[in-house]
């Protein structure tokens, strides 16, 4: 009785969050434009006459994320543009120039961010900026040469741009677990009054500045701060004279809720589209065993993928990413059957297959890419997800035989080792293989979220379906994930 009952619970808690998601949306519409190659995503209420506010997202980040803050203010009647920065989201050409220059990357950003500026400025009225991360540089350089920005709202700011007078009109916000972020606030803020401390407004010559800290947050969840999205639209109120005020829905809280539940109701689709058949059993492995399955791919493929040079795909790091992946996979396959005898694999269930993959891409990949970040990609990205694929998908096969009815802590072990090998490549050559640091949580994700439905589904069919399903899920959530990047 016990398992119905906390089945129709968890559907119940995710349309509760649906709920709050949708409501937070209830009355903005929402109008997809370009400017040039750049997508636009507007919100406004119908016939709002409010301030336009561009908005810009950080790095591997996309104009969903930042709805957040966009939806706040489209309710309060601002009129909002979201976009995607080259390279990223739905954009697509890839980045390009030199990303240790100003004059390179940077400014090409600059040229970007000025056209949709121009393309959505109405009238004299100034436009206002906000922007997370990475975008808070561009930001910055934007308004310092343009005489159409009004006040600026970074998120997580950082800028060598930032004097003293400029930017004159600036709120910076910081999560409270970030702290050389907030550190760069602070200092920016006693540029204009040395005495200033955060949550405090001061102004000098005509120059108005304060740092906020939106509590309990980082780098990311940020974007969804209720007390962050207040602070914005207050300091925008001010900055054009408004007083138009909103709720701040719990959106953050809301979106983990549906995306948990959907990765909790994995577990009922299983048994209800698969009865267990036929599965293999579980490998003899002896503690001694199971430390050379994981630790040998562990060593050995960073070593061996230094052997292999390709630089084919126009995404940082991705080619080398998928040969680490398929030499770790093909290692791990082949060390297990020699300490074993056998890898645990079994026919391969069409209906669990397709399950796992309409499930994991289509239902959790609709809910991120309505609430929180793009997931569906476009046609300049299908061929890096086909590569990724070559060696995401012999990497989950012997993921899901190594960890077949494991222990907690084997399976845990098993996916830490995965990251260590990664940090290993990277010590090895830090210089070409920085931004596999960055992908480290993105893995994390997969496994937290992909991985409980990929170990659901093994449960009814065996690990080789969850395991090809998986591979395919992971090869494309690496795929939207990161931008692309042409030299």
């Amino acid at each position: 009785m016990i398992r119905p009952f906390l089945t129709v619970l968890t559907l119940l808690i995710g349309l509760v969050g649906v709920f709050v998601l949708e409501s937070a949306r209830s009355g903005v519409a929402f109008d997809v434009t370009s400017v040039g190659n750049t997508p636009v995503t507007t919100l406004a209420q119908d016939g709002a006459n409010g301030p336009h506010v561009v908005v810009a997202h950080g790095f591997a980040g996309s104009r969903e994320m930042m709805q957040g803050y966009g939806l706040v203010l489209a309710q309060a009647g601002y009129r909002v543009h979201m976009f995607d920065f080259e390279g990223h989201g739905a954009h697509p050409l890839p980045m390009s120039g030199d990303v240790n220059l100003i004059e390179g990357t940077t400014m090409r950003l600059v040229d970007q961010t000025l056209a949709v500026i121009d393309a959505v400025q109405d009238g004299e009225q100034p436009v206002a900026l906000l922007g997370h991360s990475m975008a808070t540089d561009v930001l910055v350089r934007v308004a310092e040469i343009s005489d159409r920005t009004g006040p600026l709202v970074l998120l997580s700011a950082f800028s060598q741009a930032v004097t003293d007078k400029h930017p004159a009109n600036m709120l910076l916000i910081s999560g409270q677990w970030e702290p050389p972020l907030r550190d760069f606030g602070l200092r920016a803020a006693r540029m204009v009054d040395a005495d200033a401390d955060e949550g405090e407004v001061v102004t000098s010559e005509g120059v108005i500045r304060a740092t906020k800290v939106a509590p309990h947050v980082e780098h990311v969840a940020i974007l969804q701060s209720r007390e962050g999205r207040a602070d914005a639209l207050a300091w925008l109120n001010r900055a054009y004279v408004r007083d138009a005020t909103v709720a701040v829905p719990p959106t953050g809280w809301a979106f983990l809720a549906v995306m948990a539940a959907i990765t909790a109701l994995a577990g009922p689709l299983a048994r209800l589209l698969v009865h267990k058949d036929d599965l293999p059993p579980k490998p003899v492995l002896p503690t001694w065993k199971f430390a050379l399955v994981i630790g040998g791919p562990m060593v050995l493929t960073p070593l061996l993928a230094t052997l292999i040079d390709i630089d084919a795909l126009p995404v940082l790091v991705a080619d080398y990413l998928a040969v680490h992946l398929g030499l770790y996979g093909i290692t791990g396959l082949i060390l297990l059957r020699w300490l074993t005898g056998a890898v645990p694999v079994n026919r391969v269930n069409l209906i669990g297959f397709t399950g796992l993959l309409v499930w994991g891409l289509g239902v959790f990949g609709f809910a991120l890419d309505r609430y929180g970040a793009n997931f569906f990609p476009v046609a300049e990205r299908l061929p890096i997800i086909a590569a990724l694929a070559l060696g995401a998908v012999p990497f989950m096969v012997a993921d899901a035989a190594i960890a077949w009815r494991a222990s907690i802590w084997k399976r845990i072990a098993s996916r830490v080792a995965l990251l260590i090998s990664l940090g290993i490549a990277v010590t090895l050559d830090f210089e070409s293989l920085f931004f596999l640091v960055m992908i480290a949580p993105v893995i994390v994700l997969f496994f937290l979220v992909h991985g409980t439905m990929g170990r659901a589904f093994a449960k009814q069919t065996g690990p080789l379906t969850a395991g090809l399903a998986l591979g395919l899920i992971l090869a494309w959530a690496l795929g939207v994930s990161f931008p692309m990047f042409s030299v």
